[in-house]
């Protein structure tokens, strides 16, 4: 059958399916040990200073800098001990000329002090009174206040992904509630006569629904909620009344098989009939993946992945993650991992289109190796064997054995 759809850059075909979103969903307020990888809905500003008091980073003795000014092995300054900090207290005293106190990391300095001499470079003259066998400069070892954050200053911006350390630096102010993105609900429609549920033992000439649990996956990394919305027939009235009713409980729908050279007219068409804008792509300058279907419809995207499961998975990648990170409003989404490697063999590729290659990460006296993973978009396992994707730009005819690539990690 003759294709009559005209592809479009990867780049461009992103850039107008998400021109037609909206950036940000509702927000809801979850406990801090719930935060983690969620996307926050609004700036969180300190509200007090950390630390709030000056503190300790060694074990040592706090003193005034200037009573140490020109001490050395051979000329130690002498200094009284006044007494000892205690581990999270405020000292009941303060420091006086040609006194110290003997304080442990993260102990509060008491007044008067402005420095802390390591214990390794003091030594005991007598009972109450130790030698400082090197000057101190004023503010060493010490963690002044607001050095790690000062009150009013911006913790994370609106649409910031959080990490554990951020829910650390949240639970150092005393924040225990944070308002995030809700997530965004993305139903999965699989379609085809041939599909049956992974549950199932099918019968010759069907195969199970790979893509439901495969771009599920995808989606709940991408922190969207995947939503199992049934496999539809190869029947228009069926397949519509599934994606209206998918649509209409989801923030996004995504339907699987829908897109190959047999059927993609139709799926086309009941996307069209789901609401405006509609379709916006159908086709991409991209191996596996061409056949894909971008559109919004109501406000809602909705996308068309190719059947078979390597092409569903670069599609799901390239178009679904992104528009879910649209949907929370994120603006620091997690960085992708890469491994730079040498390639084993020759990568074939066509000028004009980006081509997507799984590939395995071996190691030969001791160089890190990438080894193509070839096969066809409808093998599964060559994902499965794989530990990343071997990228050849558009403008490549290419890539050559032994020269050094990028391995983007699953």
């Amino acid at each position: 059958m003759p294709e009559f759809f005209k592809v479009l850059p990867p780049a461009d075909a992103l850039a107008r399916f998400l021109e037609h979103l909206p950036p940000r969903g509702q927000a809801e307020t979850v406990p801090l040990p719930e935060a983690l990888d969620r996307v926050t809905a609004e700036a969180r500003r300190a509200p007090v200073s950390v630390p709030a008091f000056a503190r300790s980073i060694m074990d040592g003795y706090a003193v005034r800098a200037q009573d140490t000014f020109g001490a050395s092995a051979t000329l130690p300054a002498y200094l009284t001990v006044a007494g000892e900090v205690s581990m999270g207290a405020e000292p009941g005293f303060a420091l006086k000329a040609g006194q110290a106190a003997l304080v442990h990391t993260g102990g509060m300095l008491p007044a008067g002090a402005d420095a802390v001499v390591m214990v390794e470079l003091t030594q005991t003259a007598r009972e109450g009174e130790i030698e400082v066998l090197r000057a101190a400069a004023p503010g060493e070892n010490v963690l002044q206040v607001g050095d790690d954050i000062r009150a009013g200053a911006e913790l994370v911006p609106a649409g910031h992904w959080l990490r554990a350390q951020d829910l650390g630096g949240l639970a150092a102010l005393g924040i225990t509630q944070v308002a995030v993105a809700r997530r965004p609900r993305v139903a999965l429609l699989a379609t085809g006569d041939e599909v049956v549920p992974p549950e199932a033992a099918p019968a010759l000439g069907q195969v199970r629904d790979v893509n439901s649990s495969a771009v599920g996956g995808q989606i709940q990394r991408a922190g969207g909620v995947p939503i199992r919305a049934g496999i539809a027939p190869d029947r228009y009235d069926v397949l519509k009344a599934m994606a209206q009713a998918a649509l209409a409980e989801a923030d996004m729908l995504v339907l699987s098989a829908g897109s190959s050279v047999s059927v993609r007219d139709m799926t086309a068409d009941v996307i069209n009939e789901l609401g405006q804008p509609g379709l916006l792509v159908h086709g991409v300058a991209l191996k596996p993946g061409k056949p894909a279907i971008l559109a919004v419809c109501a406000g809602k995207p909705v996308v068309g992945l190719p059947g078979n499961p390597v092409s569903a998975m670069v599609v799901a990648d390239l178009f679904v993650v992104p528009a879910i990170l649209r949907l929370l409003g994120c603006q620091t989404p997690p960085a992708r991992s890469t491994v730079r490697a040498r390639l084993t063999h020759n990568v074939p590729s066509q000028a004009g289109r980006l081509d997507y290659t799984p590939a395995r990460l071996v190691e030969r006296a001791g160089e890190t190796w990438a080894e193509p993973v070839f096969g066809k978009s409808n093998q599964i396992f060559t994902l499965v064997f794989a530990d990343g994707m071997l990228v050849t730009p558009a403008d490549a005819n290419g890539l050559s054995a032994g020269a050094w690539v990028d391995v983007r990690l699953f």
